[in-house]
């Protein structure tokens, strides 16, 4: 006889006030999660999964948010289920962290900074079970090691500014699973993570799920993150559920348009299309099947000509140390114009800092960068300013590159001022107008503020004030890596165009392996400051020289599947 389910969502609806009246954010959703299985909840920012998984803990803030209707079901080791909707709030302190655990999206948020990291989960085993500190101490130990973080009775003591990113995240998860809980929501645990760490945080979650036959709610909005990882999968759009199925029927024969979107938005790994189909296409045109691809002829006739030109940028022994700290070693290319420079590595290698000595926004400690026959690392202050004309960068974040007292409209415009580009403001207005619809935005978002816009629209504003002082060569750091798949393959087909409409050089960071090689001509890898190995992007793609290149190709998530 089968047994029923651990958690059974019935009918959810969960509703929000804001300034446009009363949003229906989770829309008669229904499913369930049965024991010592992993189901993944797949879908963009803004499709109700997070939401969803708060209802669960009824950690939606009431106002402005409002549970419309529903049931939410769970049994642990009972015959008869509990509607967690109708508990009181002793009972519900006693469920958070005891029998159901979460780990939310960013690890830094949610250590708190003034507390060390074994204080913090000694805290949740000492409100949820009834041990004495050193018995608390002796048990974080044991998760610290179970989670496998090094030299645990270190990170004891540390606090979490102290840790990697990583291994905050192996914190966090310690402190989830410290009281063992029937069911752990993981909310976009590895998000923020590099391929490589995004990996074995998994592995961790995996392995710890089948030793302590957990279930797992798991969260995501990429797709690739789910196969090999979960059970089943819903796929959620809008705050409804679209889809739902194992993973090989939602890989392998997807019934929803929006499902087959996420699928085919990623870059894939095995041919190098033109352009990237989006969500938009498939949900609108139900998808084109017939995907225009770059042949090898294409892209070596092209490479011909490219790397017949002289370069617009050399980069000769180029070498940053802060203190006794070497964050870049001697590092030497060059970047031919009109091609696409890919800069690829794990946090901590040296791709930003490599970007901002380019740029001169912080100093070399040695070596040369040309450009235009001149030794830009030599120049005074004011010849400096001039150049920044040239070269442009697009920060990772762009919600923190905007400033939020003004305008996106003026503070497109502002740069142009500054360099002293067209006759008056009218006419630069009128350029801003021209460059908001070039990024795909419009007109009238000229006076509205950046908390006014999604992420892909703010990176969208960045792009269009980069393109403002018409520059030849653009740094894109990390660009499109805090975005859903489905705006970023809308943001990495806009770069490409504006590439081929502007005449525009890039250099393309990213520890996203599979993003690099789509967007680039040329490939470099970079660890621990160094360039460990650099070529055309394919044949580094098909044939890696060096370990590290072989171990992050093998990182990449759903890289046998796309």
């Amino acid at each position: 006889m089968e047994s029923p389910p651990l958690l059974e969502i019935r009918n959810l609806s969960v509703s929000f006030d804001s300034d446009r009246g009363n949003l229906t954010v989770v829309d008669r959703v229904s499913f369930c999660l049965n024991e010592a299985e992993t189901l993944a909840v797949v879908g963009e920012s803004g499709s109700g999964k997070t939401v969803t998984a708060l209802a669960v803990l009824r950690l939606i803030p009431i106002p402005p948010g409002k549970i419309d209707s529903g049931e939410i079901m769970f049994r642990n080791g009972e015959n008869s289920a509990r509607n967690i909707l109708q508990l009181d709030e002793r009972a519900m302190q006693q469920l958070r962290g005891g029998s159901i655990s979460m780990i939310f999206q960013e690890p830094m948020t949610s250590l708190n900074p003034v507390f060390t990291c074994g204080d913090q989960v000694m805290e949740s085993l000492r409100v949820h079970l009834n041990v004495t500190k050193n018995q608390a101490r002796e048990k974080v130990l044991d998760l610290f090691n179970e989670v496998k973080l090094p030299r645990p009775s270190e990170i004891l003591k540390a606090y979490p500014h102290q840790l990697s990113g990583g291994q905050k995240q192996r914190v966090m998860i310690a402190m989830a699973i410290s009281c063992s809980p029937a069911i752990l929501i993981a909310d976009e645990p590895t998000t923020a993570l590099d391929v490589t760490v995004q990996k074995t945080i998994l592995e961790l979650m995996k392995n710890l799920q089948e030793s302590r036959k957990m279930s797992i709610l798991f969260i995501t909005h990429d797709l690739g993150l789910v196969n090999g990882f979960a059970d089943r999968v819903l796929v959620m759009n809008k705050g409804q559920l679209v889809e739902e199925g194992t993973v090989k029927d939602i890989f392998h024969s997807p019934q929803h348009p929006y499902t087959r979107g996420l699928l085919a938005c990623r870059p894939p790994l095995d041919v190098r299309l033109t352009r990237l189909p989006t969500i938009e296409k498939y949900m609108h045109e139900g998808g084109d099947e017939s995907k225009p691809v770059v042949t090898p002829d294409q892209r070596n006739a092209e490479h011909k000509r490219l790397y017949a030109q002289k370069p617009i940028l050399e980069v000769e022994n180029l070498g940053k140390r802060f203190g006794s700290f070497t964050a870049l070693d001697k590092a030497g290319f060059s970047v031919y114009p009109g091609e696409t420079l890919g800069i690829v590595g794990e946090s901590g290698s040296g791709k930003t800092t490599l970007a901002r000595v380019v740029l001169e926004l912080i100093p070399a400690s040695e070596g040369r960068i040309i450009y235009q026959d001149q030794d830009i690392t030599k120049l005074t202050t004011g010849k400096l300013k001039k150049l920044r004309k040239d070269l442009q960068i697009i920060f990772q974040d762009p919600y923190s590159s905007l400033n939020p007292r003004i305008a996106i409209g003026p503070s497109i415009l502002e740069p142009m001022k500054v360099h002293k580009l067209h006759q008056n403001d009218t006419v630069r207005k009128a350029r801003v107008m021209e460059l908001l619809q070039k990024v795909g935005l419009k007109p009238e978002h000229y006076f509205r503020y950046a908390h006014e816009f999604s992420g892909g629209q703010r990176q969208r504003i960045c792009i269009a004030r980069a393109l403002a002082v018409e520059p030849r060569l653009i740094i894109c750091d990390e660009s499109v890596s805090a975005l859903d798949v489905s705006i970023q393959a809308q943001v990495l087909n806009l770069l490409n165009d504006l590439k081929r409409d502007f005449g525009l050089t890039y250099i393309f960071i990213s520890h996203d392996l599979s993003v690099v090689k789509y967007m680039s001509d040329r490939l470099i890898v970079m660890k621990n400051g160094k360039i460990e190995e650099m070529g055309e992007a394919d044949q580094v793609y098909a044939n890696p020289q060096s370990e590290y290149t072989r171990m992050l190709l093998a990182a990449i998530p759903g890289g046998d599947i796309l």
